[in-house]
């Protein structure tokens, strides 16, 4: 948030030196007052069902008082100290940063070769030092070699200069993590400016040498580079070295360049005072937690990441050199040495009270002006906002530890791992008992949003245009762990899943007597599908829905469960759409609109039934849509989102749904046909169903369902178990094992007229086949045309073969049904 009002106040022309502390904070406030319910605003138009009473800023009173008691605590248990190390420094936001704050990307740079000159040798006694970072050399203090490498060990002991540094002098000294094979296998060590040189200087007791200022110019170390912006101090030394004869060549290089998360920066390593956090107990309580089982992470491949994190954690630089934020709660007393004389206290009553016991009544003291890293007081969430350190609060009791943590996977080191190292060291247990972890929103091209690319993509935008409940589905039927490209393909598919989901209702509705009509809701109600003795006596269609539904219920439920929320969202959409709207809607319209009586009881029931669970599953992925079908069905005593979930372990007939998915395989085959021969759609057509008995006998019951969505005469649909007399007049076909039908050519074309048109196709096809053949024939199209473009022709030749083949297979059993006329 810093950051953002910095950038607003520069577009003013203003720095926040100039404003002051007290009147940039005042700034921030303002800022956060006018944008900072952006996200919140987002959330609630999602559908986040939160309690939004209960919404805390980080800077909240309750908030801040536990980050001050959480530093005290940690301060008193030996956890939090002072102290100067090297740190990731941002020169241009003045501040450091965290590790996990810092990313690296592969750029082009140069790679530096300059002369070392012997001390006391001749002109050709020197080493050349490859660096990618020749401002640094102001800060060496030794160059090192490896002791196996011959090429260098006479010089070992010995001294170098230091190019363009007046003379000084350092050690040649020999260490074995020196990388022979890399540059010319000479190291400057400059531990001043590189977390590795930092290392071995600690290791080997050499001095460290700072030779950069805050802003990223250099000191007066620098000597004659002083005041120069490090970038430019470089262009400025190669010149000058090549003039001195030092430089010895440069050459195009890939750097792993760290830049700023939060600004884009080069980062500099530079030594600095700092206060930090001793991470390596609380890790171990955090990895216990993971191993005992107390805390499961999901996707299940993160938890290797996470141990190998927290096995391998460094601690943590909690100060940030801002003025937003957690102010430190330390003090410091006017004319002792700040890094030995300090009071940590509560606030800044506690800490005079404490600074005159212990330097007299007449001692001044000042505020640290550092704030601490945004993620301390982020990784005190889980209980901060519960009323900690008052765990007699009611929410406190109430509600922690918590179920679940969702959130990105590019924040498990950030924000959820330090939560489960604090909710472990305040409270003596794991803040949650899950962390699921989505992926992250990219775009139709799959690359990450930023406003360079010009790809973010808001929520509210979305949402006016595909509405709410097609967004949520969207991303919630992305794969746990994994990024989701979002496309527009997917959202106007979703909205469309939206649509026939509201259409549904509204045909259900359309079908449902008025709420007055006692007597139909009498026996609309009366049906108990949740007993197996209702669901046997149900016929084929309904018992194949109810027992699909009860199924589906069970799968469903299992992936809730187990988080699994993109095979929820998956098989309900596929159930919805392709069992329950493509097939039971159209064949329930064989009983209201045909039958009459009680079957138009029985399938408003079972219409109601499944539908009404279908919204219970669905809510949680599209909670707007559903809560309004919900509320116009009649006789809802209590809104969706409380209503109780479905049963599992319901009854369901196996027999019944392979009998329908028979029902199912002939109603394609029949549909199949009638867009092959090109049927119209209103034309009614005859059929004769050959099968067994038993098949005949389930299928023929539902002669109006199977005429209903195939388009057949209903009075001449025949059930038999041998084929028909005029076979060779008909159209035949396979639906599966055992089950077949004959439809009469006469029924379905003008035989005359679709002679006529197949013949004419079958000219013109045979004309393109031959000129694709003849260009496959020609040595000079084979050899000279590009292979993709020949490849292309021949796939083309092979599939008009294909249809010339059906064209007059097609064209022989229609000529076989002409009469021959006699002779």
């Amino acid at each position: 948030m810093q950051l953002v009002v910095e950038r607003m106040l520069a577009s003013e022309g203003i720095k926040r030196v100039e404003l002051g502390r007290d009147e940039f904070t005042k700034r921030v406030w303002e800022w956060k007052e006018k944008y900072g319910g952006t996200i919140t605003n987002q959330i609630k138009r999602l559908g986040a069902s939160c309690d939004w009473t209960k919404e805390h800023f980080t800077l909240d009173d309750q908030l801040s008082r536990a980050v001050v008691e959480a530093f005290v605590r940690l301060h008193e248990r030996g956890l939090i100290y002072q102290g100067s190390y090297m740190v990731n420094w941002s020169p241009h936001l003045q501040t450091a940063v965290s590790d996990l704050e810092v990313e690296y990307s592969e750029e082009s740079g140069t790679l530096y070769h300059i002369k070392y000159r012997v001390a006391g040798g001749s002109r050709s006694d020197y080493l050349t030092v490859a660096t990618t970072r020749p401002e640094t050399l102001f800060g060496d203090v030794a160059i090192a070699v490896h002791p196996q490498d011959d090429r260098y060990s006479k010089y070992v002991g010995m001294m170098a200069i230091v190019p363009m540094t007046y003379g000084r002098h350092v050690p040649i000294i020999s260490d074995k993590n020196v990388d022979k094979d890399f540059g010319t296998g000479v190291l400057k060590i400059s531990p001043g400016h590189d977390h590795n040189d930092y290392l071995l200087a600690r290791k080997l007791g050499l001095p460290i040498l700072n030779v950069m200022n805050k802003d990223g110019t250099l000191n007066k170390v620098a000597g004659l580079y002083c005041g120069l912006d490090r970038f430019e101090a470089r262009k400025k030394l190669w010149v000058d070295l090549e003039e001195t004869g030092l430089a010895v060549k440069k050459e195009a290089h890939t750097l792993r360049v760290p830049r700023s998360q939060r600004g884009g920066e080069i980062i500099e390593p530079l030594v600095s005072k700092q206060w930090f956090m001793t991470m390596e107990p609380l890790a171990e309580k955090a990895l216990r937690a993971v191993e005992k089982g107390d805390l499961t992470i999901i996707p299940e491949r993160f938890e290797k990441i996470y141990n190998h994190w927290l096995s391998n954690i460094k601690d943590w630089c909690i100060s940030r050199q801002l003025w937003w934020g957690h102010r430190i709660p330390v003090w410091y007393i006017v004319g002792k040495n700040p890094e030995e004389d300090y009071i940590v206290a509560r606030n800044a009553d506690e800490a005079h009270e404490q600074a005159h016991k212990k330097y007299g009544k007449g001692v001044e003291i000042y505020q640290d002006p550092d704030v601490l890293d945004t993620w301390f007081s982020s990784a005190l969430w889980p209980f901060s906002t519960l009323g900690w350190p008052d765990e007699t609060a009611e929410d406190f009791k109430r509600f922690y530890p918590t179920t679940m943590l969702e959130t990105g996977h590019d924040i498990l080191f950030f924000w959820v791992a330090r939560m489960v190292m604090l909710g472990i060291e305040f409270t003596g247990t794991v803040p949650f008992s899950y962390i699921y972890l989505h992926g992250l929103i990219r775009d139709s091209q799959g690359r990450k949003m930023s406003k360079t690319l010009g790809n973010v993509i808001d929520p509210l935008d979305t949402i006016k245009e595909f509405g709410t409940d097609a967004l949520r589905f969207t991303l919630a039927l992305g794969t746990a762990g994994q990024d989701l490209n979002l496309s527009t393909e997917r959202l106007t598919s979703n909205k469309a899943f939206t649509n026939k989901l509201w259409n549904a209702g509204k045909f259900i509705l359309q079908n449902l007597p008025t709420q007055n009509d006692s007597q139909s809701w009498k026996s609309i109600l009366s049906y108990e599908f949740e007993k197996e003795d209702c669901l046997l006596k149900l016929p084929l269609p309904e018992c194949w829905i109810v027992s699909e539904l009860h199924s589906q219920i069970d799968v469903v439920t299992a992936s809730y469960d187990k988080f699994f929320f993109g095979d929820v969202g998956r098989d309900i959409y596929n159930f919805f759409w392709g069992d329950f709207a493509d097939w039971y809607i159209e064949a329930s319209k064989a009983r209201l609109y045909q039958s009459g009586g009680d079957s138009v009881a029985l399938a408003q029931a079972v219409l109601l039934y499944v539908f009404e669970n279908i919204l219970k599953l669905l809510h949680p992925f599209m909670p707007f849509v559903t809560e309004e079908l919900w509320q116009a069905l009649p006789h809802r005593k209590e809104a969706l989102i409380i209503s109780p979930w479905p049963q599992i372990l319901l009854p369901r007939q196996a027999g019944a749904v392979k009998k329908f998915e028979n029902l199912k395989l002939l109603t394609k085959a029949i549909r199949n046909a009638r867009a092959e021969y090109s049927v119209e759609p209103a034309k009614r057509i005859s059929a004769s169903i050959v099968a067994s008995e038993e098949v005949n006998q389930y299928i023929s019951e539902e002669k109006e369902v199977l005429a209903l969505l195939t388009r057949l005469d209903l009075h001449n649909v025949h059930f038999a178990n041998a084929p028909p007399g005029n076979v060779d007049q008909s159209v035949h076909l396979v639906a599966g094992e055992g089950l077949e039908a004959y439809l009469p050519l006469a029924d379905m074309v003008d035989i005359s007229a679709e002679l006529q048109r197949l013949s004419k196709r079958l000219t013109k096809m045979k004309t393109e086949y031959d000129g694709f053949i003849a260009r496959l024939n020609s040595p000079s199209f084979v050899e000279k045309a590009p292979e993709d473009i020949v490849r292309g022709v021949r796939e083309k030749a092979d599939e008009a073969k294909e249809k010339i083949a059906l064209t007059e297979k097609r064209l022989s059993l229609l000529r076989s049904t002409v009469p021959v006329p006699d002779c």
